[in-house]
């Protein structure tokens, strides 16, 4: 049936999409129709909840501007914990959500669109603080030191309505954007009462009030779960419903979505990493999800030195930032502090440009189509972009291929007065290093022998010299930058460590420093840590990008490389990375040193947690070196019968892991607690920093499926080495 819209008689001639995720103390509704797309998070205390960190909480988000309004409620007795909050289903059509949409007066420039629903409280309660406009700006918050904006909380108006209700209306710093926030007492509830010294609260008795919440932003145009998916993976819309609608909701003509409610807006890794992973399933051609990640990034890019933008800033936030600089504009604005974003771009180039037949078709149409959505980028074509990254990523990554060039001072360093860079980008997300491994190791190589391959096909006209010249550059970064990062801890002090470890951390579970056979190897997170640390000893599965993204051919250390992963997949935490909730993207227990188990604990964003992306690329880079064994080049390790095994038993151990955490897998993160074993937690749990409840590179898993690979390919691989030194 057709979406009915209270306010006049449009009509959407598609069905509305909307469905629920609990995730308790969150609970997520989404609806999307022809007009809008909202995001509604209750937030409800449980008796087990930090109460510190976890209040009822009305959150409404946005895609369009990265918009959104929160209300924050307390009992009116006073007593925390007391209050529980929810939604309810409408009596009239059973959802739990409807939507608005009012066109406006005549010459306005946008329709009111927005959300209503009915809210319940078990008894009295103060709403004792929205935030109206921006994401951004809840999420300072939020996440901050309570962050509050005085000019932008004061221009937030309370009024009461004819029928025992009150509204909050707030125009934005753009002078034409107004959100507005009304409640209004259903089924016999008493009258919402505004008070306060400067009337900025407002009490509610017990009961069910209706909430409606809207704003006149110009929208986004989504795509539907029919025009996200190819062809060939339609079949999606019914094996994974919720899945396929929450990857529409993050997916717009012009953009992918990072996550919501927390990143309802563009991250140029999130978005590429995310198609490195999904691209089987993504739709081609021109207005698919494919060109739009990859348009997206270009239209981006600093076309003074070819950075790739990390996240825009639009809406009432940029308003907001431009008027601290005194300039009065709603202009986007980029962040480019990232490094690695950069090399991802020439990745996802290749694999749809040279490497599909719609994308060979497509090329120069698509690389001649013009930027518009920065000024400074105003008539410059999508081909002219590229090759500014391109020149950019040739230059830095020359003085390592230098004769006596391999030194540490040319690998990829963290910008200046930043501290973080790649994704790990919390404040201890690098243990204070300066240096990563994941961009080193794996990004720069892959983006060279990317450059390599666009160049020959002819899309970098201007440098036909790329087509040799990227080739050798990364050959030379793949098989000489692991040493830097390659951490050896003998058998004997591996054992000490982690009984340091466990003093210093106080995990409550089991040591396993039993399972220590021999000497641990990992590659660390990072260069020039904190305490002077030249390597930042914390094991890690950042592993993943090198298996998913190369071919290296240096025979000897990729066996080595392979067999170190798989024993870190294999070994239980505080070992290795494994667990029952999932693999640990951090093991801080071969530190060394007290503060690697203060920074990297359950609690922090890039610590004892999991993350379902890092699952899935794990997955599909243990399943990309495997299915080598199956090419024309088949490499040493496929020979080696006990290496091949482990390999394959950490594969099958990886999928086990994955399989047992479905219910998270389209989360963000997760972190854990432990009580004669592990149990998921959300990790909003231990920290204000809350996990996406719909992340776009944790849908991944919607295309990497577990493969079925032999239990032995010794036999094959072996005949094949014979025959080739028969040969010779």
């Amino acid at each position: 049936m057709n979406s009915k819209l209270p306010g006049n008689k449009t009509t959407c001639t598609n069905n509305a999409t909307q469905f629920h995720l609990s995730n308790p103390p969150y609970e997520s509704y989404f609806y999307s129709d022809c007009h809008s797309s909202s995001h509604v998070i209750i937030t409800s205390p449980l008796s087990t909840s930090n109460l510190s960190i976890i209040g009822p909480r009305l959150l409404v988000a946005w895609p369009a501007g990265n918009s959104g309004v929160v209300s924050f409620f307390s009992p009116e007795n006073g007593e925390n914990g007391t209050l529980s909050i929810r939604l309810a289903n409408s009596s009239a059509t059973g959802n739990a959500l409807e939507p608005l949409y009012f066109q406006g007066p005549p010459g306005s420039r946008n329709p009111q669109v927005g959300i209503s629903g009915a809210i319940s409280f078990n008894s009295s309660a103060v709403l004792t603080l929205p935030i109206l406009g921006s994401i951004r700006t809840i999420r300072d918050f939020t996440e901050g030191p309570s962050i509050i904006y005085p000019d932008l909380q004061d221009a937030i108006s309370f009024s009461e309505t004819g029928d025992g209700g009150a509204t909050l209306n707030r125009t934005w710093l753009d002078n034409t954007t107004t959100t507005h926030l009304t409640f209004t007492p259903l089924n016999g509830s008493d009258s919402v009462i505004i008070r306060g010294e400067e009337n900025t609260t407002i009490l509610f008795g017990a009961g069910t009030y209706q909430f409606k919440a809207s704003f006149n932003y110009s929208q986004l145009h989504q795509l539907s779960p029919e025009n996200v998916l190819n062809n060939a993976s339609a079949g999606l819309f019914k094996q994974n419903p919720e899945q396929t609608a929450a990857l529409s909701f993050l997916s717009y003509t012009n953009k992918l979505l990072a996550g919501t409610w927390r990143f309802l807006t563009y991250f140029g890794r999130d978005s590429m990493i995310s198609l490195l992973l999904l691209q089987p399933i993504l739709s081609e051609g021109e207005g698919g999800a494919i060109e739009a990640v990859i348009g997206v990034v270009l239209e981006r890019i600093n076309s003074t030195d070819g950075t790739a933008c990390h996240e825009e800033v639009i809406g009432d936030y940029t308003t907001f930032l431009n008027l601290q600089k005194n300039i009065t504009s709603s202009a986007p604005q980029c962040d480019y502090k990232m490094v690695d974003t950069d090399y991802f771009l020439p990745i996802v180039m290749k694999n749809y440009l040279v490497d599909t037949e719609t994308g060979r078709n497509r090329s120069k149409e698509f690389l001649n189509t013009t930027a518009t959505f920065l000024a400074n980028n105003a008539g410059m074509k999508y081909a002219a972009l590229a090759k500014r990254t391109a020149e950019k990523i040739m230059k830095t990554s020359t003085p390592f291929t230098l004769e006596g060039g391999q030194i540490k001072e040319n690998l990829v360093h963290l910008k200046e007065g930043e501290v973080v860079g790649e994704w790990r980008d919390s404040t201890y997300g690098l243990g204070g290093g300066r240096i990563p491994y994941d961009v080193n190791t794996a990004l720069v190589p892959a983006a060279l022998r990317s450059i390599a391959s666009l160049s020959r096909a002819g899309l970098f006209p201007d440098h036909p010299e790329w087509s040799e010249t990227a080739d050798e550059f990364a050959k030379i970064w793949e098989d000489r930058t692991l040493d830097f990062f390659r951490v050896r801890i003998p058998q004997s002090t591996a054992v000490s460590l982690i009984d340091s470890y466990m003093n210093e951390s106080s995990f409550p579970g089991p040591s396993n420093t039993e399972q220590i056979t021999s000497d641990i190897i990992f590659h660390g997170l990072a260069l020039d840590g904190d305490d002077n640390q030249p390597v930042v000893r914390v094991m890690n599965t950042d592993d993943c990008f090198r298996h998913f993204l190369l071919n290296t051919t240096n025979q000897t250390q990729l066996s080595e490389f392979l067999s170190q992963t798989t024993d870190n997949i294999l070994h239980p935490f505080p070992l290795g990375l494994s667990s029952s909730v999932g693999l640990f993207v951090a093991n801080p227990a071969y530190g060394g040193d007290p503060i690697y188990a203060k920074n990297f604990t359950r609690g922090d964003y890039h610590g004892t947690v999991i993350w379902s992306w890092q699952l899935s690329m794990m997955a599909a880079g243990l399943a990309h070196q495997l299915g080598r064994c199956d090419s024309s080049d088949v490499p040493d390790f496929c020979a080696d019968e006990t290496l091949y095994r482990k390999i394959l038993s950490a594969y099958n151990h990886l999928w086990n892991l994955i399989d047992e955490n479905r219910l998270q897998l389209s989360n963000e993160v997760w972190s854990w607690t432990y009580d004669d074993g592990f149990q998921v937690e959300p990790l909003g749990a231990f920290t204000p920093t809350e996990s996406n409840v719909q992340q776009l590179w944790s849908l991944t898993f919607l295309a990497v499926h577990k493969e079925n690979f032999p239990r032995l390919k010794a036999e094959k691989s072996n005949k094949l080495l014979i025959e080739k030194d028969y040969q010779l």
